[in-house]
C-alpha cells in the first residue's frame, strides 16, 4: 500500500480527471484472471509479479487454467513498443501505483507519457477510473469452475490453442528493417521531382535524436519507401531541443548532439533518394510560473502555461536565429513545415485568444501567423541552404487565411489539407469533410481556395492528404481503396501542386498506396498507374484480379459515414476487441482510444441506424474485394506472387470485418437499450433474437479476425496507439459474447416473464 506521503505525490503528479468507478469484468472469474488474460502476450511474467505481488508460477497457473498456452517470449524490443498497449489493456484493472510496477516507470515518466504521447491521456478519456488494489489469492471452487468453463470455450472456438502467434507482434519491424538487395524499382523522374513524403510506419514516440535506439528510419525501410515511390520522410522537432534555448540555456542540454545525428540521418536517407523534412510547432508554450523571470515575454495564459509572445522582438529573434541554428548544421535538410494555429499552444493567436495579450490584442490574427512562419523562413533562407519552407494551413480560420498567405514571404510554400470542406452525402445525410478520408476524393474548395491565393503571389502550392490510411480505419496498414487513391493523384496533378505530404503520423507502410500515388504524380494516368503497380507487386498474371478487388474496396469506402466524430470516436479501429455491455457503461467515446457503448459520441449529424447501415455497406464492399482476390489466389498455385496476394487479402478482410464489427456494435446498442424499455405488454421476442443473432456474429467475427492478425502482425497496429488490439482481445470478446448469451439473455428473458 501507498503511504500517505506517496499517494499525495501520485496524485499531484498524473491526472486523474473524473475517475469514475472502473467497469466490471463479468465474463471473467475475477480481476486478477482478467490481468493475467489481458497481459498474457504483451507483459512479462516477472512484470506481472512485481505489480501484484504473485509469483511467477502462480500467474502461469491462472494462465494455465483458462487455456491460454504457454505464454510468450516477451522481447525486449517488444516490450519497449508496447507501453501504449500495455497502459490501455491495464487502464481499468490496475491503480496508478501497480500500473508504475508493472511498467518500472517513475511516476514522473507515466505523467510525462501521458501529456505528451500524441495526447495518450485523451485517448484514454482524459481520465482513470477507479481500481481498487489487486491482489493474488488462491482460486476457490467457483473460480475453479469459471476458469475451467473459460478453457472449454476456448477449445471450442479456438481448436489450435490460445496464446502463442503464427507471426509474433511487432515481427513487420524486423521484416521492414531487413537490408533490400539492388536500387529502387520505379523509373527514374525525368525532372527534379516533386517532394512526396510520409511519416514512420513504426517510430516510438520520444527523443530519437538523442536516443541511438529509437531510429524511426532504418536503412532497409528507407529502401523500401523509396521502391514505393516515396522522396521525402519527416519527423518532429523541437526548437529547444535543437537549438540554444537563450533564457534558460539548460534545456537545450544535447542539442548539438541531436543536430549531428539530423544531419547524419538526413545523409543516410539522401543516399536512398529521400530527403528528410523536420516537423515544427513553435514557439512552445512555457509553465506560467516561468515568466516570473521573465515578465515581458509571456503572452496569453492557457491552463498552466503562456505563450512566449512572438510579438516580442527576442521572441522573433529566436524563431529567426533557430530556424537558421538547425538549417546551417544540416544543410541537406530537405524542407522545414510548420504548423501554427492548435496542436500546441505557440503564438498568441494560435489558440484564437490574441485580444488577451497587449501586443497582439491590436494586431490581426492573419499577420501574427503569418509572421510566424515569415520569421522561420528568413530563418531558414539565412542559413544560405535550399532547404525548403511550408507553412502548413491547418487550423487557420477561413476569414483570416488569404491575408495571412499575402503577407507571408513569396519564398515560403503553402500547403492545404486537399479534401478540407469539400460536400458529401452518405446514406441521405450532407456533411462537410474535414481531413483523413480516403473515402471523398479533393481537393475540396477550402484547398483550392489557398493554392489559387499562394500561386496569385508566385508561391509554391502543396498538399497534405492520407494516402496510406486514414483514422478512417486506423488499425489497418493501410486501406487498398487503390481507385480512389488513383483519382485523387490526378486531381492533384491537374491541380498543379508543386508538392505532397502522404500522411500525418499513420499511412507510412510503403503500401501500393504510396506507390500508386508516386506513379501518378510523376506522369502516369491513374489507369497507367493501377496498371504498374498491381503488376510490380502481385505479377502480370493476376493484375485484373487485383484490379477487380481494389474497384470493390475503392466502391465501398466511398460509402463511409464520414463525420469528425465518426472518424475519431467511432468502434471501427478496435471493431470486434470492443466488448459489449449489457448496460450502459457511462463512459464516453474517447479520441481514437476506447469506444465503449457511446453510439452517440460514434454517430456524428447520422442517426445510429443510418451509421450502422452505412458501415455494413462498406464492409459489404471490402467482402466482395475479398472474394475476388481468393479467387485470385485460388489461380495463384504457390507462384512467386501467392505470399503477396494472401497479405493483400488480409488486409482486406482486416478491414471487412473491423467495419462489419462497428455496424454490429451500433445495432447492439439499439437492441439492448430498447429490451430495457419494455413492458408486459410488448413482443420482447424480436429484440431478443436480433441481439442473440448479433452476439454470434461479433463471435464469428472475433475468431476470424483473430485468425487475421495470428499470421499478420501489421493487422491492429499503428505507431502511435501501438496494437489498438491483440488476439488475445478477439479471443476475450468471445468470453464476453459467451457470457451474454449464456447468463444474461436468458436472465433478460426471466425478467420480462415476470412482468406478465
Amino acid at each position: 500500500m501507498l503511504n500517505l506521503f506517496s499517494a499525495l505525490l501520485l496524485s499531484a503528479v498524473l491526472p486523474v480527471g473524473e475517475s469514475p468507478a472502473a467497469l466490471p469484468l463479468p465474463h471473467f472469474p475475477d480481476r486478477f484472471h482478467a490481468f493475467v488474460w489481458r497481459n498474457w502476450q504483451l507483459t512479462p511474467i516477472e512484470r506481472m509479479a512485481a505489480a501484484t505481488g504473485a509469483s511467477p508460477d502462480e500467474i502461469r497457473a491462472v494462465g494455465k487454467s483458462m487455456g491460454l498456452s504457454a505464454p510468450p517470449s516477451i522481447s525486449a524490443e517488444q516490450w519497449r513498443r508496447s507501453y501504449v498497449t500495455v497502459i490501455r489493456a491495464n487502464w481499468h484493472l490496475l491503480p496508478y501505483d501497480q500500473l508504475l510496477k508493472l511498467l518500472d516507470w517513475s511516476a514522473e515518466e507515466l505523467a510525462f507519457t501521458l501529456r505528451e504521447d500524441d495526447f495518450l491521456m485523451v485517448k484514454l478519456g482524459n481520465l482513470k477510473p477507479q481500481c481498487e488494489t489487486l491482489a493474488y489469492a488462491p482460486p476457490d471452487a467457483a473460480t475453479r469452475a469459471r476458469a475451467k468453463e473459460i478453457a472449454a470455450i476456448l477449445t471450442e472456438a479456438f481448436p489450435e490453442r490460445v496464446g502463442q502467434l503464427q507471426e509474433p507482434l511487432f515481427d513487420f519491424v524486423e521484416e521492414l528493417s531487413a537490408p533490400v538487395a539492388g536500387e529502387p524499382t520505379l523509373p527514374a523522374a525525368q525532372t527534379a521531382e516533386a517532394p512526396r513524403y510520409c511519416y514512420s510506419y513504426f517510430a516510438l514516440y520520444g527523443d530519437p535524436l538523442l536516443d541511438d535506439d529509437l531510429d524511426p528510419y532504418p536503412d532497409g525501410y528507407l529502401a523500401r519507401l523509396r521502391a514505393s515511390g516515396v522522396n521525402g520522410v519527416w519527423l518532429q522537432g523541437v526548437l529547444p531541443k535543437l537549438t540554444p534555448f537563450p533564457w534558460e540555456p539548460a534545456l537545450s542540454a544535447g542539442y548539438e548532439t541531436r543536430l549531428k545525428n539530423l544531419a547524419a540521418l538526413v545523409a543516410r536517407a539522401k543516399r536512398h533518394g529521400i530527403g528528410v523534412y523536420l516537423y515544427l510547432n513553435e514557439p512552445r508554450s512555457m509553465p506560467v510560473e516561468w515568466f516570473d523571470a521573465h515578465p515581458e515575454l509571456k503572452g496569453v495564459t492557457e491552463g498552466d502555461y503562456a505563450a512566449l509572445c512572438t510579438s516580442h522582438p527576442e521572441v522573433q529573434r529566436y524563431l529567426r536565429e533557430g530556424a537558421a541554428t538547425i538549417v546551417r548544421s544540416v544543410p541537406d535538410l530537405a524542407g522545414i513545415f510548420t504548423i501554427s494555429a492548435s496542436e500546441n499552444l505557440t503564438s498568441c493567436w494560435s489558440h484564437y485568444q490574441g485580444k488577451s495579450c497587449p501586443r497582439c490584442s491590436g494586431r490581426a490574427p492573419g499577420d501574427v501567423i503569418a509572421e510566424v512562419n515569415a520569421l522561420i523562413g528568413e530563418g531558414v533562407r539565412l542559413a544560405g541552404s535550399s532547404t525548403r519552407m511550408i507553412a502548413w494551413d491547418w487550423g487557420w480560420q477561413d476569414q483570416w487565411a488569404e491575408a495571412a498567405i499575402a503577407a507571408m514571404p513569396v519564398e515560403n510554400a503553402v500547403m492545404s489539407v486537399s479534401e478540407w470542406s469539400l460536400p458529401i452525402e452518405r446514406g441521405g445525410v450532407k456533411a462537410t469533410v474535414g481531413e483523413y478520408s480516403i473515402s471523398a476524393i479533393g481537393p475540396g474548395p477550402r484547398a483550392e481556395r489557398q493554392w489559387k491565393a499562394a500561386k496569385a503571389r508566385g508561391m509554391p502550392a502543396f498538399a497534405k492528404l492520407q494516402v496510406g490510411t486514414t483514422w478512417e480505419l486506423g488499425s489497418v496498414p493501410y486501406l487498398p481503396a487503390m481507385m480512389n487513391v488513383a483519382e485523387h493523384m490526378g486531381r492533384l496533378r491537374a491541380a498543379n501542386v508543386d508538392g505532397v505530404m502522404l500522411g500525418w503520423t499513420l499511412g507510412g507502410y510503403p503500401s501500393p498506396n504510396l506507390e500508386t500515388a508516386s506513379r501518378v504524380l510523376q506522369g502516369e494516368s491513374p489507369a497507367e498507374a493501377l496498371q504498374a503497380t498491381a503488376t510490380r507487386r502481385f505479377g502480370a498474371t493476376h493484375v485484373a484480379g487485383v484490379l477487380r478487388a481494389w474497384r470493390e474496396f475503392s466502391d465501398g469506402l466511398k460509402q463511409y459515414p464520414y463525420d469528425g466524430g465518426v472518424v475519431y470516436n467511432g468502434p471501427h479501429h478496435v471493431g470486434p476487441a470492443n466488448p459489449l455491455w449489457e448496460r450502459p457503461t457511462g463512459y464516453r467515446a474517447t479520441m481514437v482510444g476506447i469506444p465503449y457503448d457511446d453510439v452517440n459520441g460514434w454517430r456524428g449529424p447520422y442517426s445510429a441506424e443510418i451509421l450502422a447501415k452505412q458501415f455494413s455497406l462498406v464492409a459489404d464492399g471490402f467482402d466482395r474485394g475479398v472474394s475476388e482476390l481468393k479467387a485470385e489466389r485460388a489461380t495463384a498455385d504457390q507462384d512467386e506472387f501467392d505470399d503477396a496476394l494472401r497479405r493483400e487479402e488480409s488486409v482486406g478482410e482486416a478491414a471487412a470485418i473491423l467495419f462489419r464489427s462497428a455496424a454490429n456494435q451500433t445495432r447492439f446498442v439499439l437492441a439492448r437499450d430498447r429490451l430495457a424499455t419494455l413492458g408486459p405488454d410488448d413482443d420482447a421476442g424480436p429484440t431478443l433474437q436480433e441481439l442473440e443473432t448479433l452476439l454470434r456474429a461479433e463471435i464469428e467475427l472475433a475468431r476470424r479476425l483473430y485468425a487475421v492478425q495470428s499470421s499478420d502482425s501489421r493487422i491492429g497496429f499503428e505507431a502511435t496507439n501501438h496494437y489498438f488490439f491483440t488476439p488475445l482481445d478477439l479471443a476475450e470478446k468471445v468470453l464476453n459474447c459467451r457470457d451474454l448469451l449464456d447468463r444474461w439473455l436468458p436472465a433478460e428473458r426471466h425478467r420480462l416473464a415476470d412482468l406478465r
